[in-house]
This record gives structure tokens, C-alpha cells and sequence, in this order.
């Protein structure tokens, strides 16, 4: 099974996007070439094995990643804001 976690664009260089996970301090470096649509700084992507499937409205994304931290909670304990995404 496959979790996307949403990843926001911080910069694009030759159908190249570097992109962060969540509120982290981790990134990727995710291809554009599969995208039909254009994409810009600040978009959210949905990702699978270094390629962008496709873009998602930022309200998506925050549900997203506010349901991905409870769960976390739930399971460890630790509090939602603590999870690093």
C-alpha cells in the first residue's frame, strides 16, 4: 500500500520541482514531465516514486496532512504539531 503525503513547491527548474513534505524539513526533488497541467511555486503535488501524479487544492492538502498528523497521534501518542509533516 501507498500513502501520498502532499509535498508544496518551493522552486522549479527544467520540469524538475523541489518541493516540501508537509511543514518538515524534509525534501524531494520530484519530476514534472508526467504533469498535464501547469504547475507553479507554492502548488501542492501529489507524488509517487520521484513523479508528480498530480496537483491538489491547497484546502485538500491541509486536511490531508491535519488527518495524517491525528492518526500519528493516536498511534505514538505525540502531539499532532509534533509530527514533522
Amino acid at each position: 500500500m501507498c500513502l501520498a503525503i502532499p509535498v508544496e513547491i518551493e522552486s522549479i527548474n527544467d520540469k524538475m520541482a523541489h518541493c516540501r513534505v508537509g511543514e518538515g524539513e524534509t525534501y524531494l526533488d520530484v519530476s514534472l514531465m508526467l504533469m498535464a497541467e501547469d504547475v507553479k511555486v507554492g502548488d501542492y503535488l501529489i507524488v509517487h516514486a520521484g513523479f508528480a501524479l498530480r496537483k491538489i487544492e491547497t484546502s485538500e492538502a491541509e486536511e490531508t496532512l491535519k488527518i495524517l498528523r491525528e492518526m500519528l497521534s493516536l498511534a505514538d501518542g505525540t502531539k499532532p504539531e509534533a509530527c514533522g509533516f
